[in-house]
């Protein structure tokens, strides 16, 4: 099964192409100008690289959240689109799951986090398979650490910029090398459940926020 994966949800974008489960080439941009001005020239030019056209590919999978609100908006509409001009199924995935299986049998208790503004972050606890223990949402980092019990293991963006807080109340800790860009992961992710059957069309792609959106109404 072919399958392009897609990440927007944060400033480290990228595209990647799988083939019965292992990347056949990813694309990674770190960049603040915005992922829709990069993402499509991105696709283009990695199936060209690969010698593949739309037509070649099986399914899409695209990361439907935590993150920046634009960004999944930009990622869903992409592969949208994409599936509406080549139909194939589509499928959402949280980024925390993909985070939680880059850090996969390295401790009991695993511990993916990206920031999600000022003193809070998107956090969920998996178990050392990196199946969830608990519901994932947006908390402080500290409430975060007191719900965290022996050995764990951090990883995503959140675990790199709080390290050090981190590290002060769970000495343990340990933060497990893992890739910036997701595309690759969340494809690995996607294609067993692509596989099974459970892609749906485009339109039935939803974004994954755990949080409302901070929008300011204008003054009268």
């Amino acid at each position: 099964m072919r399958v392009l994966a897609l990440d927007t949800t944060s400033p480290r974008g990228s595209v990647a192409l799988l083939e019965g489960g292992d990347p056949r080439g990813e694309i990674g941009l770190d960049t603040g100008k915005g992922h829709s001005r990069w993402l499509l020239p991105a696709i283009d030019f990695l199936l060209r690289e690969l010698g593949l056209r739309a037509s070649d590919l099986d399914a899409y999978a695209v990361a439907a959240g935590p993150g920046s609100f634009t960004g999944i908006r930009v990622g869903i509409s992409t592969v949208q689109g994409l599936a509406l001009a080549s139909p194939r199924p589509c499928l959402g995935l949280d980024v925390l799951d993909a985070l939680a299986a880059l850090a996969l049998d390295t401790a009991d208790t695993l511990v993916a986090l990206r920031d999600a503004g000022p003193g809070e972050v998107y956090a969920a606890l998996y178990d050392r398979n990196a199946r969830p223990r608990a519901e994932r949402g947006v908390r402080t980092l500290e409430s975060l650490l007191e719900a965290v019990r022996g050995p764990a293991a951090f990883v995503g963006d959140g675990a790199e910029n709080h390290r050090a807080q981190i590290q002060d109340r769970q000495p343990q800790a340990l933060f497990p090398p893992g890739s910036t860009f997701l595309a690759a992961a969340l494809g690995r992710l996607a294609g067993p459940r692509l596989a099974a059957g459970e892609g749906s069309g485009p339109e039935c792609l939803r974004p994954l926020y755990l949080r409302e959106a901070h929008i300011r109404k204008p003054p009268p």
